[in-house]
């Protein structure tokens, strides 16, 4: 938790994405200046993927990893337990799927949704395919960049690109985050589809709060975020895409600074 909860204001609750934790994904965002007015009016929690923090010792031999499904049920049991009503979520790549599926699933939980990369699909059965073919040519570190990064950019920024390969091998207990990425590379469908009225708005099951959905233009998440738009309500989503990557979330600080700003104060009461 960073700060006390606001009266009956929701917290902003951070999940982050595979090969990254909340101290390397939001810490830098969290810490910039224009956040600041953000954060002095509301509480937030960030939430670790279990084994992903820094230091975590490994799972004992034939641990069962929790699904993505199971992850999101834990949400409510931190809030509970935090003693927390309901958050805005701001979710990267995978957190963004957790955050999703949890709104899905406790809808009275969940005001407001920022999603980074999100992918709304199950992975194929060519992506998986192609995802053990590289786990057995590539190392996990490899694959995570490819996850976070395009190929221009993996050429290009390749100081960015070294912080992060130091990070996920140094930082991040190698077999619990290959748990964690069997486990989201495991996800099923969404099975969310866009309310048309006359037809299955009282039926179609989307998200009820405002989604904000966010992707660069490079980055290897366009497609899957565009698809999440064309599935959700029109008069509740937002998508916007940013001229350059958002591969790490913290490298477009001032871009988020005052994205967030507009989102968050929605919520706040007079």
């Amino acid at each position: 938790m960073r700060g006390t909860p606001k009266g009956n204001r929701p917290v902003i609750l951070t999940y982050h994405d595979i090969g990254l934790n909340h101290k390397s994904c939001f810490n830098a965002f969290f810490n910039f200046e224009d956040m600041q007015e953000i954060t002095h009016h509301f509480a937030v929690c960030h939430v670790d993927a279990p084994g992903q923090q820094e230091g975590a010792p490994p799972f004992p031999s034939g641990y069962q990893y929790p699904s993505m499904d199971e992850l999101a049920e834990m949400l409510p049991a931190v809030l509970t337990h935090l003693n927390l009503k309901s958050f805005i979520g701001i979710g990267l790549g995978a957190g963004a799927y957790i955050l999703s599926r949890c709104a899905l699933s406790h809808p009275d939980l969940v005001e407001g949704l920022v999603l980074i990369n999100v992918d709304p699909c199950a992975k194929g059965w060519i992506d998986w395919a192609a995802s053990k073919f590289s786990g057995w040519t590539t190392n996990i570190v490899d694959i995570v960049l490819a996850h976070h990064f395009g190929h221009e950019e993996l050429q290009a920024n390749l100081d960015l690109i070294q912080t992060y390969r130091l990070h996920i091998a140094q930082d991040i207990n190698q077999d619990n985050l290959q748990l964690f990425l069997t486990s989201y590379n495991s996800r099923k469908d969404l099975e969310i589809e866009r309310p048309v009225v006359g037809v299955n708005e009282m039926i179609a099951k989307t998200l009820k709060c405002p989604a904000l959905l966010v992707v660069g233009d490079n980055s290897p998440a366009v497609e899957a975020v565009v698809e999440c738009n064309s599935r959700l309500d029109p008069t509740k989503t937002t998508l916007l895409k940013a001229s350059a990557t958002l591969g790490s979330f913290q490298h477009k600080d001032t871009v988020f600074a005052q994205l967030h700003l507009g989102f968050c104060f929605a919520y706040i009461q007079p």
